[in-house]
């Protein structure tokens, strides 16, 4: 640890959350492990399809777990990190877009589904640009869901550190680490308390779609990196917060969607 400022984080809690602190550490920041996510796998595995587009590292080891193969499909991951454990599991990657996340994909397919039969297997938060696109771009879409994504028991420090006004930054990486950090915050009373230690904070969301749940419930979104990553996303969130203290204006707004390569 550093004594650095203080940035919340709210990977879920595996490796994900072990890889943030140890990025928002290097950083020069004091990591605040918040998990928000928790993994629930539903035992699905994805269904036929000429294309089979997998959207998170998750989604790859839960299907390599139950024994899936894709076979002679076309297989799609949303960026290197879900197609990086997919070849791990033994798979060949067919695709993966030069943007990482679901318009990304869309626009990646759109000229070769047309009429084709598309399986998409990711979480139940999946955002729904991915199937709208795809069915727009003429593909017989059909979804498996492979996980939920649930609130972990216990989760909330960072909403009573906001509370007290202990927290420098934080950085939501999907529309519902806002809406279960919220959730915590109610669970302990510190909602409003919460709402007004972020707005002296550095927020930090992930794309567009989450800094919009943020300011439907009264959170002022101060960065959006152009990457859709945590590593971008940290780097920013810890940027704004060195610039704030220097007096100048860190922000900068991306152009990316909440369905990431995670």
């Amino acid at each position: 640890m550093t004594d650095g400022p203080r940035v919340a984080a709210f990977r879920p809690a595996d490796e994900r959350i072990d890889d943030a602190v140890e990025l928002l550490s290097a950083l020069g920041a004091t990591p605040v492990a918040d998990p928000m996510l928790a993994v629930e796998p539903t035992g699905a595995t994805p269904g036929e399809g000429r294309y089979v587009v997998l959207t998170s590292k998750t989604g790859v080891e839960l299907a390599a777990a139950a024994g899936w193969e894709p076979g002679d499909a076309t297989l799609v991951a949303i960026g290197p990190a879900t197609a990086a454990a997919a070849r791990k599991a033994g798979w060949s990657v067919d695709v993966v877009p030069d943007e990482y996340t679901s318009a990304g994909l869309v626009s990646r397919l759109r000229d070769a589904v047309d009429g084709e039969r598309v399986e998409v297997a990711r979480s139940d938060h999946g955002s729904d640009v991915l199937v709208d696109g795809l069915r727009a771009a003429g593909a017989d879409v059909h979804e498996t869901v492979l996980y939920r994504l649930t609130r972990p028991d216990g989760s909330g420090e960072s909403a009573e550190l906001a509370a007290r006004g202990d927290l420098d930054g934080v950085a939501f990486t999907s529309s519902l680490t806002v809406a279960n950090f919220l959730a915590a915050a109610d669970e302990r009373g510190v909602r409003e308390d919460a709402l007004a230690g972020l707005s002296d904070a550095v927020v930090g969301a992930i794309g567009p779609p989450t800094a919009e749940t943020a300011a439907d419930h009264g959170i002022d979104v101060d960065v959006v990196p152009e990457e859709a990553t945590f590593e971008a996303l940290a780097r920013r969130v810890v940027e704004a917060i060195g610039d704030s203290a220097d007096g100048t204006d860190g922000e900068h707004a991306g152009e990316n969607t909440d369905e990431t390569d995670d």
